[in-house]
């Protein structure tokens, strides 16, 4: 390849060897010449380093692989941004894959639209018992502003990480935020959906695998990552009509941890998150009786119970 390829498929890997083979496999499979794929290694102590070792061997030439210190989804992301050359970058979570054609659909999409930031499609969640679920983006609003809020407060656009492709000259200026220790990729779709052009499809062009061992499931860094991700969505790169949406953002994420911890069994938590959201947006915390009712549930010193 003597030119930048088009696309620079980044996949980190923490403790994920065992999926590793599944998610390049997924990538082999694209066909092309206009792509690369790199394997960054997150400080794993599985055997993530050897199985990226098998692969080079098994397809030389078709994949590079580095190694650093556990520094977390953002740091490995943004190395991977200074690692590759393409126009066009994919972050594929180890566990995820990408969908068959979906490079393909990426091209189709940008002969319709060759200027735009953000590429995005669809993805079909599959659980550990094999089921099955397809989530489109969503009907994408107008403005910069409309978006956003669909995104942030409405639940009407959703963006998942393996199924989106940023260009490079537009996420260098909003990288991952590595003091995130989840949800990192929330400010980043924040910021392309409130500045950037964003062409999407109803294309499936990521399987998402859920289960137990999933990072996306560990509370306890969606709960640290809460104390700062106001902080970074609303960040300085963030347009100044934005700003206004920052109380209201970081409510409504004290309230999505009182759901998870009421869920998860975890009482005494649920209730820390849902005061932090009464104090903030009253109005916002009792106007929902989904919550509400799970919060007078807890008052009344009755354990925690499903949706």
């Amino acid at each position: 390849m003597t030119e930048p390829p088009q696309f620079s498929i980044v996949i980190p890997c923490y403790n994920y060897g065992h999926w590793l083979t599944r998610a390049v496999a997924s990538v082999l499979a694209q066909g092309g010449d206009d792509w690369e794929l790199l394997i960054i290694d997150d400080g794993s102590s599985d055997d993530t380093a050897q199985v990226a070792r098998e692969l080079l061997a098994r397809h030389p030439g078709r994949l590079r692989f580095l190694s650093q210190p556990n520094r977390g989804a953002a740091a490995a992301r943004n190395r991977g941004i200074d690692e590759t050359g393409g126009e066009y970058l994919i972050f594929l979570d180890a566990d995820d894959e990408l969908a068959p054609g979906a490079l393909a659909t990426y091209r189709e999409l940008l002969a319709r639209m060759p200027a735009a930031d953000l590429l995005a499609g669809a993805h079909r969640a599959v659980d550990e018992r094999g089921r099955s679920k397809l989530q489109a983006v969503g009907r994408l609003p107008a403005t910069p502003k409309r978006r956003l809020r669909a995104y942030l407060f409405g639940k009407r656009i959703h963006l998942t990480g393996s199924a989106a492709a940023f260009r490079r000259a537009a996420l260098s200026a909003r990288r991952y935020p590595e003091r995130l220790p989840a949800a990192e990729d929330i400010p980043v779709f924040a910021h392309f959906l409130a500045t950037g052009r964003i062409a999407v499809t109803p294309a499936v062009v990521a399987i998402a695998h859920r289960h137990g061992g999933s990072l996306r499931h560990d509370t306890e860094r969606a709960a640290a990552a809460a104390a700062h991700l106001p902080d970074e969505v609303f960040a300085a790169t963030m347009p100044v009509w934005a700003q206004v949406h920052r109380d209201r953002f970081q409510a409504q994420r004290q309230l999505s941890l009182f759901r998870t911890c009421y869920l998860a069994g975890d009482g005494p938590r649920a209730l820390h998150h849902f005061h932090q959201a009464l104090r903030s947006k009253p109005l916002l915390a009792l106007g929902h009786w989904s919550y509400l009712s799970k919060y007078l549930r807890l008052c009344c010193g009755l354990a925690p119970r499903g949706r």
